[in-house]
C-alpha cells in the first residue's frame, strides 16, 4: 500500500532500542560522579611522585627513630672511658670506632643527634612563627606599619650574622647556663640566636603572599559579609599562604643543623661533655691524620641530614603548588 512502512524496517530501527537497557527501564541514569579527593591526599598524591623526596623522608624517619631510641637500646655509656680501645677503628664492638679517651662515638653520635636535631626543628618553628606574625602583620596592613616593619626585616637582612651570633653566645653563655644548667641554657640560647635571624625570608615571604591573596574573590566575598579583618586573616588568607611558608620550614631546619654544628666546631656551642655532631667533628680535628673515623661519621650524619631535609623541601614544594600539573 503506497506510504505504509514495510514491518521488517519497524522491527530493525525498533530492535537496537528494545536492546537498551537503560532505555528499556526508563531516562538514562546521570554519569558516575567521580570521587572526591582531599586536598591532603591530593598532596600526598604529588609529593610521592618525587622520588628523591620520598627517598629523603625515608632516611630521616630512620635517624629520627635511631636517635631517639637508639640510646634506650645502646647500652654503652656516653661518658664510658676505655684507654686500651683508645682511637679503635670501627668494630663489632665499637660500629664506629673510639675517640682519644675511648669513648664509643656511635652511643655519642646517638645522644648527639638528639640534641643536634632538636636545634634545628625548635629553631624552625620560632623563626616560622616571628616571620609569620610579622609578615601577616605587614601583609595585611598598609601605609606606616608595612614600612615600619619591612624596614626592620631589611635590617635583620643587613647584619653579619655569623659574628652576631658569637658576639651573642660569648655574651649571655655563662649567665644562662647558671640559671638553667649547661645543658638547657646553651639549648636556649642556640635556639633563640639562630631562630632570631632565620625568620626574615619567612617574613617576606608571607607578606607578599598576603599582599596576593588579600584581593581574591573569596576574601572579597567575606569583607562584604562582614568579615573582621583578624577573621579574614586567620581564617581565609593565612591558610591559603602556609604552602610555600612550609617549604621555607624546610629550609630553616637545615639552616639551623649547619649553624649549630658551626658554632659546635668552633667551640661555642655546647660544653665538651655533651656530645653533638658538631661538637663531635671539632673533637676529631686534631686527629684526623690517624682517625678519620672519628670525623667522618658526625660529618655524614650531619650531610645526610640536611640532604634529606632539602629533598623533603622540595618535595612539599611540588606538592603544595597548585599550578603544578603533576
Amino acid at each position: 500500500m503506497a506510504g505504509s512502512t514495510p514491518a521488517s524496517v519497524i522491527d530493525s530501527a525498533e530492535a537496537p532500542l528494545a536492546a537498551s537497557p537503560a532505555l528499556a527501564t526508563g531516562p538514562l541514569t546521570p554519569p558516575q560522579r567521580l570521587r572526591d579527593v582531599s586536598p591532603a591526599a591530593e598532596a600526598w598524591r604529588r609529593f610521592r611522585r618525587h622520588k628523591l623526596a620520598v627517598a629523603g623522608l625515608v632516611v630521616l624517619v630512620l635517624m629520627v627513630l635511631m636517635v631517639a631510641f637508639g640510646p634506650l637500646l645502646w647500652k654503652i655509656s656516653i661518658n664510658d672511658i676505655d684507654f686500651s680501645a683508645r682511637l679503635q677503628t670501627p668494630t663489632a664492638t665499637h660500629p664506629f670506632g673510639t675517640d682519644d679517651l675511648g669513648q664509643d662515638i656511635f652511643a655519642r653520635m646517638l645522644y648527639g643527634g638528639r640534641i643536634s636535631l632538636s636545634v634545628g626543628i625548635a629553631a624552625m618553628l620560632m623563626a616560622m612563627f616571628v616571620g609569620v606574625t610579622i609578615g601577616a602583620i605587614a601583609g595585611i596592613s598598609r601605609g606606616a606599619v608595612d614600612a615600619a616593619l619591612m624596614w626592620v626585616t631589611d635590617l635583620f637582612l643587613s647584619l653579619p650574622q655569623l659574628p652576631l651570633l658569637l658576639i651573642l653566645i660569648y655574651l649571655f653563655r655563662e649567665s644562662l647556663k647558671s640559671m638553667f644548667g649547661p645543658e638547657v641554657g646553651v639549648f636556649l640560647l642556640i635556639v633563640v640566636v639562630i631562630g632570631g635571624f632565620r625568620w626574615m625570608p619567612v617574613a617576606r615571604l608571607v607578606r607578599a603572599q598576603f599582599f596576593s591573596l588579600r584581593e581574591k574573590e573569596f576574601v572579597e566575598a567575606a569583607r562584604a559579609l562582614g568579615a573582621s579583618t583578624p577573621r579574614q586573616v586567620v581564617r581565609h588568607i593565612l591558610p591559603n599562604s602556609l604552602g610555600p611558608v612550609i617549604v621555607a620550614g624546610t629550609i630553616d631546619v637545615a639552616a639551623a643543623i649547619i649553624a649549630e654544628s658551626t658554632l659546635s666546631f668552633l667551640g661555642l656551642g655546647f660544653p665538651p661533655d655533651i656530645p653533638t655532631w658538631g661538637r663531635i667533628l671539632f673533637d676529631s680535628k686534631e686527629y684526623l691524620d690517624i682517625a678519620p673515623h672519628w670525623a667522618l661519621f658526625p660529618g655524614t650524619a650531619i650531610f645526610l641530614a640536611v640532604l634529606c631535609i632539602n629533598f623533603v623541601g622540595d618535595g612539599l614544594r611540588d606538592a603544595l603548588d597548585p599550578r603544578r600539573v603533576l
